[in-house]
């Protein structure tokens, strides 16, 4: 994952919303970074030090750090300088508007300011205050000023603030915050300037206005794979069908609903006038669809009710054989028997270069559970994994996508 080892400066400043940079602290944790903590005297107001001392496991610096040299782990430097020149990412979060005007300004007098000014890395800022300040001159001035320079803005967001009022100000959700992260330090990675399109989650096919024909999908491998290639820089478009997930930061996202709408957003993203260079089809698309939908809702009887079902589009096989197949093309199997010999089938009368495989009579794996247990089959190999998250399938699944692009 993008975040592991990875060294971030959580500053956090004197907004209501502190209490929230806590659960970025410990999601960036978890997530395998060494997250190092910049308190300013107005933010150990709202939360302690203790507290993040506590979710990172680090020792968390305030403006008495400046005098007292560099904590653990930082070198030699005095502590602003290690700080600044050690780190692959500053974020802060939340960010006031006073803290913003002082970087802006090239303010100096306390540390996270300073650690700004000597910072070597990419700077991501999560505003939080209260409408009224957000959209003020002086605020959008500065934010002008920051983004000249490359500073990059996660957020705010609409929503009610602490005063009562609602408008554009609120802190973004952690969880987003922590997918801003990801994207920036993951935008040079092997897939930088590559274009990646992924399909997820199922279709549906209408049977009357309030019927309709789908499967178990349920979009997590697909949104795992969007977020997997973000992480190593690629461009990403998510084309979904009918699935209430949170987009990852950074991907465009296409939302569509039966299959011939599926067909129709892949062709124009991944084969069209600037085709992708990798295309993933994990969508579990609809083999079939009623010949004609009714109209209106099809009344209870007492009799048994048929309906002709025709076959769908073979997305597959429609860029396969198309002038701009991407150089890269990646399908997804969901078997219930003879998982190998088939997989090996649909690779080689589809064209793939890989199929992802994986039996759906596992209890474990598959759909609507967070585990996958799949097998890797290509023209010149099988490869079984174990079972494992399919977050770590997804990340598999581009590191093999990468070193394919890599040989081509």
């Amino acid at each position: 994952m993008v975040l592991e080892g990875k060294r971030i400066i959580l500053g956090v400043t004197g907004s209501i919303a502190a209490y929230k940079a806590a659960m970025v602290a410990s999601r960036l944790t978890q997530s395998g970074a060494l997250v190092d903590v910049i308190m300013t005297d107005a933010a150990q107001r709202f939360v302690t030090p203790l507290t993040f001392q506590s979710l990172t496991g680090r020792p968390v610096y305030t403006y008495t750090s400046m005098w007292t040299g560099p904590g653990e782990g930082l070198g030699s430097h005095i502590a602003h300088v290690a700080l600044g020149h050690e780190a692959d990412l500053l974020l802060i979060a939340p960010a006031t508007a006073n803290t913003m005007a002082r970087i802006a300004n090239g303010l100096a007098d306390d540390l996270l300011s300073v650690t700004a000014l000597a910072a070597r890395c990419p700077i991501l800022i999560a505003p939080a205050m209260d409408v009224g300040m957000y959209s003020a001159p002086a605020t959008q001035a500065n934010i002008e000023v920051l983004q000249a320079r490359g500073v990059r803005f996660a957020g705010p967001m609409v929503g009610r603030m602490a005063s009562g009022l609602e408008g554009l100000g609120r802190f973004i959700d952690p969880e987003e915050v922590v997918g801003h992260a990801r994207w920036v330090l993951g935008e040079n990675g092997p897939l930088h300037g590559r274009k990646v399109v992924v399909t997820a989650g199922p279709t549906r096919e209408a049977l009357d206005p309030v019927r309709f024909f789908s499967n178990q999908s349920s979009g997590r491998q697909g949104f795992a794979l969007a977020q997997a290639a973000v992480d190593v820089g690629a461009e990403v478009v998510l084309i979904a069908g009918p699935v209430e997930l949170p987009t990852p930061v950074g991907v465009e996202r296409v939302n569509v609903e039966t299959a011939r709408e599926m067909e129709q957003a892949v062709l124009g993203h991944a084969a069209g006038d600037r085709p992708a260079d990798v295309l993933i089809m994990s969508a579990a698309v609809a083999d079939y669809r009623p010949g004609e939908a009714a109209g209106q809702k099809i009344k209870k009887s007492t009799g048994a009710l048929s309906t002709e079902l025709v076959p769908n589009p073979d997305i597959l096989m429609s860029v396969a054989d198309g002038e701009n197949r991407p150089a890269v093309v990646v399908g997804f199997a969901a078997e219930s028997q003879d998982l190998i010999a088939n997989a090996q089938d649909k690779l080689a009368r589809k064209k793939l270069d890989l199929i992802v495989a994986n039996d759906i009579t596992a209890t474990d794996a598959g759909f609507a559970v967070d585990t996958n247990r799949v097998h890797f089959v290509a023209a010149e190999s099988v490869e079984e994994l174990p079972l494992m998250s399919k977050e770590a399938v997804a990340a598999r699944v581009i590191e093999w996508v990468s070193e394919r692009l890599a040989a081509l």
